[in-house]
């Protein structure tokens, strides 16, 4: 059965990831910036920069900037190098995902036991759990609340601290495929967030909740007037230095505490990424039914364009990992979202794109082969 689908001949990234665009050759744009990043002339960005940082840097002994982090290894190796190599005062944040998992409690703990300044928000508990729930349902998104809120209550702590500088890690929409308009430009805005990384409707999903104002502090975005006479600067770190999530791994490993999983993570063949909450491997799953692709597919083609791994091998692990029911923690998402089997077998239903997929034994299967 074909369904139209095609896959960059390059890495495995597919023709239904979102933004996407592909050249001539078939190479999807994650590819194409790739090459342009080995051949790039990276000093005028390191100025850039270094002017940034001093720009910023307090000049009353406070902090310098923040760096959201989760206790993996992008979050932690950009605060070490900040801290260690640029002599900047970082303030690190975490915003507590649902569903926690132990593992990355302790990468957390071990990271902030290095010596790091950090502010750990618990959002409205109630809140985070209609929000998940409802944008699980609405949207497909089964952390939506917590997706929200790693942006909105970290701008809200820059804004209350009178920290101007926020530096996040990639932006994925370069580095893995998607939209090009911030490749050039090293700042980004909250039209931004709410419009890509937030996938739109984030008004309408808060509106469909019966929560106060109070309830949602975290999950909002400042509005124009909260702004007013504030100053806020919004940047990657990608933007400055050619990204690589595995030499961020080892930095994070050797300086930072880092532990990895003893297995594999479900639906991947990778152990050191993402160990953060028990929600990600629905949200993956989601994405493979919505989409077609998974989390072995966004792996492999991270290994693919470092040069770790050939096209041939990934299409292999592709094969065996992506399609994953995350049964292991089906008793933690039913208790969570308070739902029944049936009720949450329906938004899977409601999700997955039927072109793509089709229900053998109550499982979806792939009408297509990836390659």
């Amino acid at each position: 059965m074909s369904t139209g689908v095609f896959w960059c001949k390059n890495c495995l990234n597919m023709s239904t990831r979102p933004r996407i665009t592909f050249d001539e050759r078939g190479w999807c744009n994650a590819c194409q910036w790739m090459e342009e990043k080995k051949k790039m002339e990276w000093k005028p960005r390191q100025e850039e920069l270094k002017a940034l940082l001093d720009k910023y840097r307090s000049k009353t002994g406070g902090f310098d900037c923040i760096v959201p982090v989760s206790g993996g290894k992008d979050g932690c190796s950009i605060a070490y190098r900040l801290k260690h190599l640029y002599g900047m005062n970082p303030l690190t944040v975490t915003v507590r995902p649902a569903l926690e998992l132990s593992i990355g409690s302790e990468n957390l703990l071990n990271f902030v036991n290095k010596g790091y300044d950090h502010i750990h928000i618990t959002t409205d508990i109630e809140a985070m759990r209609q929000i998940n729930k409802v944008g699980f349902i609405e949207k497909g998104f089964p952390y939506y609340g917590w997706l929200i809120a790693i942006s909105s209550a970290v701008i809200r702590v820059g804004i209350n601290f009178n920290i101007p500088l926020l530096i996040y890690g990639e932006d994925g929409e370069v580095e893995y495929g998607g939209s090009k308009e911030s490749m050039y430009k090293s700042g980004f805005d909250i039209e931004y967030i709410k419009r890509i990384y937030v996938e739109a409707g984030y008004d309408l999903v808060l509106k469909k909740l019966n929560l106060d104002k109070k309830s949602l502090y975290f999950f909002t975005f400042p509005s124009a007037k909260e702004l007013v006479g504030k100053e806020l600067y919004l940047t990657h770190w990608g933007y400055f230095e050619a990204w690589d999530s595995y030499k961020n791994y080892l930095l994070a490993k050797e300086h930072c505490g880092l532990k990895e999983k003893d297995d594999t993570n479900i639906g991947t063949f990778t152990n050191f990424a993402q160990n953060d909450q028990a929600l990600y491997a629905l949200h993956v799953y989601l994405m493979y039914l919505k989409l077609g692709f998974g989390r072995a597919t966004q792996d492999a083609g991270i290994e693919i364009r470092r040069g770790a791994m050939t096209r041939d091998q990934a299409v292999e692990l592709v094969r065996l990992y992506d399609n994953h029911y995350p049964e292991e923690f089906m008793d933690q998402y039913l208790d969570y979202y308070q739902m029944t089997q049936a009720e949450f077998d329906a938004v899977l239903d409601r999700w997955a794109n039927k072109n793509l997929f089709r229900k053998v034994n109550g499982r979806f299967e792939p009408n297509y082969k990836v390659g």
